[in-house]
């Protein structure tokens, strides 16, 4: 019986999630209302949390190789730019969004033009209770599209 590898995220996933997340060393409330602490990590944290730029960089290395390892289960072919622009997707907004999405159907189907498409629909988080368009996560998506396409 012969082992799929496990896919490995590049540099260009690093940079896109280090460049939208930004890095905060101290705690604090994302749009969506949830505490938030270095480059985008939200479990666990505390509103009196501070973190190293430098730990905060390993911990997004960890965590991005850990959403790497659901997206390699999810999906059995992609190239490098696509699991890139899917871990990226998955890290901001679960595995379990990706995974019910029309844009992963669409990509395992192979339409890869159509799954592209389909990121620019994901652009609106919950701000006060209310379904809001919000610019960082279009530029975010039109981002993870055109690396998706790549």
């Amino acid at each position: 019986m012969e082992l799929k590898p496990k896919k490995q995220i590049s540099n260009d996933c690093l940079t896109l999630v280090k460049t939208f997340e930004g890095f905060e060393a101290e705690a604090y409330k994302c749009p969506a209302g949830v505490w938030t602490i270095g480059y985008g990590h939200a479990l666990n944290v505390k509103p009196t949390d501070v973190i190293t730029e430098v730990a905060a960089l390993m911990l997004l290395k960890e965590e991005l190789q850990n959403y790497a390892d659901k997206v390699d289960k999810l999906v059995a072919v992609a190239s490098q730019s696509q699991f890139d622009a899917l871990v990226s997707f998955a890290y901001n907004l679960g595995v379990s969004t990706l995974a019910s999405s029309t844009l992963l159907k669409k990509h395992i189907a192979g339409d890869y033009v159509a799954a592209q498409a389909e990121f620019s629909r994901w652009n609106k988080a919950k701000v006060e209770g209310k379904l809001t368009v919000l610019n960082g996560l279009t530029k975010r998506r039109n981002h993870e599209a055109a690396l998706y396409g790549k």
